[in-house]
């Protein structure tokens, strides 16, 4: 069977850390790709001082543009409404059943995976991989594949707060094409903000 790693997120925006996260798991596991997939309307979360879903998408299309075994995973944003993984994977199972799913998720979504729709059923559909981020336990209850990858406390919300405090540069926090693109769009409170949906 096909080995392929999803990674769900909301990529607002997508920097670094998620692309190292990504690396590490495929790397380690021999997958085939990883694709990162895009929440339209997470649970846990309110978008609503967000890029939009296309800028989101367009975001993490840059992010990744010069790997080739890492892809998008469109699924969620086509579909609209709340993201539950359950109903994602089951969908995503049905379409491709010559594929194994590797779920991957950060230590703090290690940590909440008891509360997590469905978890019982969802967990008969994935493998859920998991990679440590600093402050987190990174424990359940439930089977996680442990990955070790280097930990960077880097976070979206640490971007968008240092985009709205400072003309600095993040060359170092995200991918360049990634940075170009916030500052054209006007993003996170940057010169050109043209607001947000």
């Amino acid at each position: 069977m096909k080995k392929v790693g999803l990674f769900g997120g909301t990529f607002n925006p997508p920097h670094i850390g998620h692309l190292m996260m990504a690396n590490e798991v495929y790397a380690a596991l021999g997958l085939s790709e990883v694709r990162f997939m895009p929440n339209a309307k997470p649970p846990h979360k309110d978008l609503s001082r967000s890029a939009t879903n296309a800028q989101r998408l367009r975001m993490v299309e840059l992010a990744i543009e010069d790997i080739p075994y890492f892809h998008v995973e469109t699924y969620e944003l086509e579909r609209g409404g709340v993201s539950y993984t359950f109903d994602t994977m089951k969908a995503l199972c049905e379409r491709e059943p010559q594929t194994q799913f590797y779920f991957i998720i950060g230590g703090d979504m290690i940590d909440s995976l008891h509360t997590w729709h469905r978890i019982d059923d969802l967990m008969e559909l994935v493998t859920f991989v998991g990679v440590k981020r600093p402050g987190s336990e990174a424990k359940s209850t439930y089977d996680v594949c442990m990955v070790e990858a280097p930990q960077i406390d880097l976070s979206s919300t640490y971007i968008r707060n240092r985009l709205q405090q400072t003309e600095a540069p993040l060359q170092f926090l995200l991918p360049a094409a990634v940075e170009q693109y916030i500052r054209k769009e006007g993003l996170y409170g940057t010169s050109n903000d043209v607001g947000s949906d």
